[in-house]
C-alpha cells in the first residue's frame, strides 16, 4: 500500500495529470504484487465503462450544457434579481439564489462558479464589490449546486458506494436549501459591514415575481419530475439522464428557441470535452480502486477508526478532518473515487445511514474546490475577477466558517438528510 499511495503522491507532485497518476499507481502496484496478472489491470479499466448507473454521469453533463445553452441561465439571472434585488449586497444574494436554482440544472459546482464570475463579476466590479470578494462569493455559494439534484458528486458516490441514488438526490434537498439559507445570512452581514448596497429600491410586487417563476417554469420543475420519475419508477438516475438531455433540447428547440444547430454542434463539442476528462479520471481509477481491496485497506481503516473510538460523533469528526484535507489536495472526483470504498465499511458497522454520511462527504469534499493549495475554482473565479487566490481565500473565511457549521449541524441531527428520503422511498 505504501507504494501505491507513493507512487500517486509523487506523481501528483510532479505536475502529472491526476487521471494518470492514478493509473500508474495503480499499474506500478501490480507490477510489484507477483500474485496480480497485469491483465487484470486493463480488465479493470474496461470494467469502469460497463456500469450503467455511471451512465447518467455524462448524459446529465450533456443535458446541463443543453440547459445553459437554451438560455435557462439568464433567465434564472432575472428571476433571482427580482427576488433579491432588494436586500443588502443583491449581487451577491442574486449568487446564492442562483447556486440553488442551477442546482437542478448543471450539477456541478466548479462549473457554476466559473459561470457566475463571468455573469455576475463584471456588474459586481461596477457596484464596488472588491474583485476577491466576488470571487469568494461566486464560489463558496456554487457548494448549494452539489447538493440540489441532480448532483454529479451524488451519482458518482451512489455508483461506488452501492447507495440509492434516488435516496441521495432526495436526501440533498433540505440541506441544499439550509446551505442556501445560511449562506444569505453570511452574505446579508458582510455586505453591510461593506456597504454594498441593493440593486433595486424596493421589494418586488406579486405580479413580478409570478411573471419571473412563469419564465423559469421549465428550470423549476425539472428536478421534480427527476424526482417523482425515479420514485414512482418510471425511470432509473440513469434514464433520467438521458430523459434529461431529451426534456433540455425539447425546451431550447420548441419552447425558448434558442438552439439552433450551431448552438447544438458547439453544446456537443463541449460536453465530449467534459465528458471525456471525467471519464477517463473514472476509468483509471480502476486500476488504483482494484489495489485498494485487494490490500484490504477499507478494512484495515475501519479496524483502526473504531479502535480509536465507537462514538459515532468523535468518529465522524475526524472522517470529516481527513476528507478536508483530502479535498484541499486532491480533485473531488478523485476524492469520492478513492474514498468512498474506503469509508463505506466504517461508517455501516457503527449504525451510520450511507445517505446521511453521503450527503456530509459530499459537501466537505465538494468544498476543496475552494481551499488552497489546489482548489480548482478558487483558481478560476480569480483569474476571472482579476485578484489573487490568497486574496480571494482571505475574503472567503466567513464562508467557510458557514460551510462548517452546516457540516456540524447534519452531523447531529441526521434527519435534517433523512427525513424526505424515508418520507419519499419509506
Amino acid at each position: 500500500m505504501l507504494l501505491l499511495v507513493g507512487v500517486f503522491l509523487a506523481l501528483l507532485f510532479l505536475g502529472m495529470p491526476v487521471a494518470f497518476a492514478i493509473g500508474l499507481a495503480g499499474f506500478a502496484f501490480m507490477l510489484a504484487t507477483p500474485n496480480i496478472p497485469l491483465s487484470i489491470a486493463v480488465q479493470r479499466i474496461v470494467a469502469q465503462t460497463q456500469s450503467f448507473t455511471l451512465l447518467a454521469i455524462p448524459l446529465f453533463i450533456f443535458a446541463g450544457n443543453l440547459m445553459n445553452a437554451t438560455g435557462i441561465t439568464t433567465r434564472l439571472v432575472k428571476l433571482s434579481r427580482v427576488l433579491v434585488g432588494h436586500m443588502a449586497g443583491s449581487l451577491a444574494q442574486v449568487s446564492v439564489i442562483m447556486s440553488t436554482l442551477m442546482g437542478g440544472v448543471s450539477g456541478s459546482a466548479n462549473a457554476d462558479a466559473v459561470m457566475e464570475c463571468r455573469i455576475l463579476g463584471p456588474e459586481m466590479i461596477k457596484q464596488g464589490y472588491s474583485r476577491g470578494y466576488g470571487a469568494a462569493v461566486n464560489g463558496l455559494t456554487a457548494m448549494i449546486t452539489c447538493t440540489i439534484p441532480p448532483s454529479m458528486g451524488f451519482i458518482i458516490y451512489g455508483s461506488v458506494g452501492e447507495v440509492s441514488i434516488g435516496r441521495l438526490f432526495v436526501g440533498g434537498i433540505i440541506p441544499g436549501f439550509l446551505m442556501m439559507a445560511m449562506m444569505m445570512v453570511t452574505v446579508h452581514f458582510t455586505a453591510k459591514r461593506r456597504n454594498y448596497l441593493p440593486v433595486n429600491d424596493r421589494k418586488p410586487t406579486a405580479g413580478e415575481v409570478l411573471a419571473a417563476l412563469k419564465e423559469n417554469i421549465y428550470a423549476l420543475i425539472f428536478p421534480i419530475i427527476l424526482i417523482a420519475g425515479i420514485r414512482f419508477g418510471l425511470f432509473t438516475p440513469s434514464e433520467a439522464g438521458a430523459f434529461a438531455a431529451v426534456y433540455a433540447l425539447f425546451v431550447g428547440v420548441f419552447i425558448y428557441k434558442e438552439i439552433t444547430w450551431k448552438v447544438f454542434l458547439d453544446t456537443v463539442n463541449q460536453s465530449a470535452v467534459d465528458i471525456g476528462v471525467l471519464m477517463l479520471i473514472l476509468t483509471l481509477s480502476g486500476t488504483f480502486g482494484y489495489a485498494i481491496v485487494y490490500g484490504r485497506v477499507p478494512q484495515t481503516i475501519a479496524e483502526f477508526l473504531i479502535g480509536i473510538t465507537s462514538n459515532q460523533y468523535l468518529l465522524l469528526s475526524l472522517i470529516i478532518l481527513l476528507l478536508i484535507l483530502a479535498g484541499m489536495f486532491v480533485e473531488t472526483t478523485v476524492c469520492a473515487l478513492l474514498l468512498t470504498p474506503v469509508f463505506i465499511p466504517v461508517i455501516t458497522r457503527l449504525g451510520i445511514d450511507p445517505v446521511h454520511f453521503g450527503v456530509i462527504m459530499m459537501t466537505t469534499l465538494t468544498s476543496g474546490i475552494m481551499t488552497p493549495p489546489v482548489g480548482i475554482a478558487l483558481y478560476s473565479t480569480s483569474e476571472i475577477m482579476g485578484c489573487t487566490p490568497q486574496e480571494t481565500a482571505r475574503e472567503a473565511i466567513p464562508f467557510y466558517i458557514t460551510l462548517l457549521a452546516l457540516i456540524v449541524i447534519l452531523v447531529l441531527f441526521p434527519q435534517i438528510v433523512l427525513f424526505l428520503p424515508n418520507r419519499v422511498f419509506g
